[in-house]
């Protein structure tokens, strides 16, 4: 999931650079920038999470770590996104919470489980 996230907020990231008229700001939000930028961060956010998606893989205690922390700022971009895609970062935010939630939970074995 984190991997698909990551490619997704690329792909965004990647509309956002190539045509600013792909999406249309809400007028009086609370927060306004710049679209191009966004997306730049987007594009690099989202590369990071896919590389950091792959390295969950080796099973590593660090790649836990770094996986929440990216995803909690996956989860922070796509929430001040909303009013340029609303529908897009609303899944994409609970892409990343699943994310924080699945690696946080971590494995469950057989042998975790206390003895009655």
């Amino acid at each position: 999931m984190m991997i698909f996230g990551g490619l997704m907020a690329l792909f965004a990231g990647i509309a956002a650079i190539a045509e600013d008229d792909v999406f249309v700001a809400t007028r009086n939000y609370a927060f306004e920038y710049s679209l191009t930028g966004w997306g730049w961060i987007h594009m690099i956010l989202g590369a990071v999470i896919v590389v950091a998606g792959f390295s969950l893989f080796t099973g590593a205690l660090w790649a836990r770590g770094v996986a929440v922390v990216l995803a909690g700022l996956g989860a922070v971009s796509n929430f001040l996104w909303i009013p340029y895609a609303p529908f897009w970062a609303l899944a994409l935010l609970a892409i990343d919470i699943f994310v924080i939630w699945a690696v946080c939970a971590g494995p469950r074995h057989s042998s975790d489980t206390p003895a009655r």
